[in-house]
């Protein structure tokens, strides 16, 4: 059992890898995307009273490797490019002070910046993009959803890339992503994939976050793990039964 955020979550699973071990949460941090997802509620009591209705499942996991060979784990999601640099860039007093309006302060202030752009292999095929999600969740720091037909059972990403260099093109995506019209919109590409290799463009670093904590820089490659972890999940998540 974790009490913890989603990078506390995220230490524990990386050593329960390939165990058969289950992991329950008792959700904290700044924004617990995992309790959000699996609609367990906030505060530890609470879901520690839930906890007798959730049963043990097996789910596959993501594996990162950067540059220079380091692995990690993830659980929930893996950002490049954009969301990354916020991460690495986050004000750590600002975000103990306001928690997760210190990410989209950090996020609003990169407005009418140029964007670094990196190349994204999926199936033999090469795209280009500055902000690339590869998600086995539909949540997206605790707020909105924009992975919306994925759930921690699928054996594969939802891969949403957004293309452009300026950021103003995020203010059009981020009204796509309010109102549920991302898929379909223009700059806007909707894939799934069980591995994803990223290219570095040279020049500046372009960073990678795994479950709302730095990772690494690109160069960096994406897959899936099956049968990987058991997560002790609640009845009603995906139609568990």
């Amino acid at each position: 059992m974790v009490a913890g955020g989603d990078g506390t979550i995220n230490e524990a699973m990386g050593g329960m890898m390939h165990s058969h071990v289950p992991l329950a949460i008792l959700p904290g941090g700044t924004a617990n995307v995992l309790a959000t997802e699996l609609k367990l509620g906030r505060g530890l009591e609470h879901t520690a009273r839930r906890l007798g209705e959730c049963r043990p499942r097996r789910i596959s996991a993501g594996r990162i490797t950067c540059e220079g060979g380091a692995e990690r784990h993830f659980l929930l999601m893996a950002g490049v490019g954009l969301d990354a640099h916020i991460v690495y860039n986050i004000n750590g007093p600002l975000k103990a002070r306001i928690g997760k309006l210190a990410y989209w302060v950090a996020g609003w202030s990169l407005l009418g910046k140029r964007l670094t752009e990196f190349g994204v292999e999926i199936d033999g095929r090469e795209r280009r993009c500055s902000f690339a999600l590869l998600s086995k969740v539909r949540n997206y720091g605790g707020d909105f959803e924009i992975a919306r037909t994925v759930t921690l059972f699928d054996d594969r990403f939802e891969v949403v890339l957004f293309e452009g260099r300026s950021t103003l093109s995020y203010v059009k995506y981020f009204a796509g992503m309010v109102s549920n019209r991302l898929r379909g919109m223009r700059g806007v590409t909707v894939l799934q994939a069980d591995r994803v290799i990223f290219t570095a463009p040279g020049g500046s670093p372009v960073y990678v976050q795994v479950d709302g904590e730095s990772a690494g820089c690109l160069p960096a490659e994406i897959r899936i793990v099956r049968d990987a972890v058991t997560l002790m999940v609640p009845p009603e998540y995906g139609g568990t039964g």
